[in-house]
Order: C-alpha cells, then sequence, then structure tokens
C-alpha cells in the first residue's frame, strides 16, 4: 500500500518532534576537520585566534529521535540519501548548542525499481544565546515495497 504523500505532508512537517543539547568539544571538530582533508588552521588548529567548527561539522551531531513517535511505517527499504548544511555563524569549542528537529520535506521521486518516497529532516542549531547557527538536513529514502 501506498503512503499518502499529500496526507503526510499536512499531518508532520514543520512540526518539531525533537530537541537535543550538544557540548562542542573543539578537539573533536579539529579532528574531524583534519580527517576531512581541511588544512585552514582557522577549523584545524585549537591555538589559532579564529578557531571555530568547520561548516560541516554540525551534520555529525545526531539526535535523540529520527522521526516523530507517531510516523507510520512505510515499509520497504530505507536508506541514507544524503544530508546537507546551511551555516549562519562560526560555533566555537565550548559551546553549548540546542538542535530542535522537524520534518522539513517529504517527496516522491519515481524509479526504475517503482516510488521512492524521501524524508528531510532538519535539525536547527541554536547556541547559548539563541542565535541560530546552521540547519543540518538530513535525507532518508525508502523505496516502497510492490503491492503485487
Amino acid at each position: 500500500m501506498k503512503a499518502d504523500i499529500d496526507e503526510l505532508r499536512a499531518g508532520f512537517l514543520n512540526r518539531e518532534f525533537d530537541e537535543v543539547r550538544f557540548e562542542i568539544d573543539g578537539n573533536m571538530f579539529a579532528e574531524y576537520a583534519r580527517a576531512c582533508g581541511e588544512t585552514d588552521p582557522r577549523f584545524t588548529d585549537p591555538a589559532d585566534a579564529d578557531f571555530q567548527a568547520p561548516p560541516t561539522y554540525v551534520s555529525t551531531l545526531v539526535g535523540g529521535r529520527a522521526l516523530p513517535s507517531d510516523f507510520p511505517n512505510l515499509g520497504g527499504v530505507g536508506m541514507d540519501a544524503g544530508k546537507g548544511v546551511e551555516w549562519m555563524a562560526p560555533i566555537r569549542a565550548g559551546a553549548t548548542l540546542t538542535g530542535k528537529s522537524h520534518m522539513h520535506d517529504i517527496y516522491t521521486k519515481t524509479g526504475r525499481s517503482g516510488r521512492m518516497v524521501f524524508l528531510v529532516r532538519r535539525m536547527e542549531l541554536y547556541d547559548e544565546d539563541g542565535t541560530h547557527v546552521a540547519n543540518a538536513d538530513t535525507r532518508t529514502v525508502i523505496r516502497e515495497r510492490s503491492s503485487e
């Protein structure tokens, strides 16, 4: 049975379902930056005057829930369909961030193997002052099972 995408969108988009706090460790994000091949000292050297997390670091932060507790099981095979980051302000070592998650988009595409449902979960990240510092999107694709 195929999910009614309009119904899912109406019931779940932009409804916050998870909130978590993150203590940002500068040594961890410097290690992440070096592992990604970054060479700019502001991302790799804690002694740099402008030391900050590389913009993509927020894609490593994981909330407590992947989906709202009442989100229906769509069946099929779920797979990672990518990450996206919108960087708005520097994130410094020692910062405490609050991540608030909601379903940002739900859409379909049809491929050779049938319909695929894409779920985009957005975590909005705020610093201690309430400044919106970044958005981290996680996309999941579910290939629906054939109803035959």
